[in-house]
């Protein structure tokens, strides 16, 4: 019997198919060895696995509640990439630090968590409540959200707090650098969580002022029953709040 001989492939083709599955083979390597993704929150430090189980259970309703709205902050830093600044005019997506989620959610969340815990309230936003209990709305409106690594993290914000269904509304603004020192991108995450609980101290001085001068209006007060409510002054840096208002 005889057999016919097939012909061979050209070199060229045999190179290019080894050199293919090489390449692919490197790539495949170098996919698996890329560094992992880091993840970051505002959340109050140490609160996530470190806390005691809590038991479910419902609270009286507070004399007053809030509502956090969504936050803006600037389009540049609207991602869940870390951006540093590397000079003036020049920034850094850094691809392996992320958010967990987009920096306006982690500060809203992060806004309420505080905000309740100083004021003994509750936040209904986007929740059913009743329209006999008196509703603060907290607005924010992120102007610069700064990472310089090794140096600062600076939040600089216009926020206000209006009482829902009047026209009584409080607006300020609140510019806080807080120094970090070099390594891990952990300590800028830290410097704004920092700068976040200032400013959240002072919102929610200025809630409970708001809340007593509805309540003065309201009520009587020196000027009588019926009074405009006064708006007060924006509060000072160094503002802080009493639990339960």
């Amino acid at each position: 019997m005889m057999f016919a001989r097939l012909p061979r492939p050209p070199r060229s083709l045999v190179r290019g198919a080894v050199y293919a599955g090489a390449l692919a083979a490197a790539v495949a390597m170098a996919a698996c060895s890329s560094p992992p993704s880091r993840f970051y929150t505002l959340g109050a430090e140490g609160a996530a696995g470190s806390a005691a189980p809590v038991s479910a259970r419902t609270s009286a309703a507070p004399a007053w509640m809030i509502e956090v709205a969504p936050i803006d902050v600037p389009p540049q830093v609207t991602k869940n990439q870390l951006v540093v600044q590397t000079g003036p005019t020049q920034v850094k997506v850094l691809e392996e630090e992320r958010w967990a989620s987009l920096p306006g959610d982690e500060i809203r969340r992060a806004l309420s968590t505080s905000l309740t815990q100083q004021l003994g309230t509750i936040d209904v936003y986007g929740t059913a409540h009743s329209d006999a209990t008196p509703v603060y709305r907290v607005s924010m409106n992120v102007q610069r959200f700064e990472s310089w690594p090794g140096s600062h993290a600076l939040i600089d914000a216009v926020w206000s707090v209006r009482a829902v269904r009047s026209n009584t509304v409080m607006t300020c603004r609140s510019v806080v650098s807080e120094p970090v020192g070099g390594g891990a991108y952990d300590t800028l995450v830290d410097g704004h969580r920092q700068a976040l609980a200032q400013i959240s101290a002072q919102i929610g001085a200025a809630v409970q002022a708001m809340a007593a001068a509805v309540a003065r209006g309201t009520t009587g007060g020196a000027a009588g029953k019926g009074a405009a409510v006064v708006v007060p002054a924006c509060p000072s840096a160094g503002a802080t709040t009493a639990a339960g208002g």
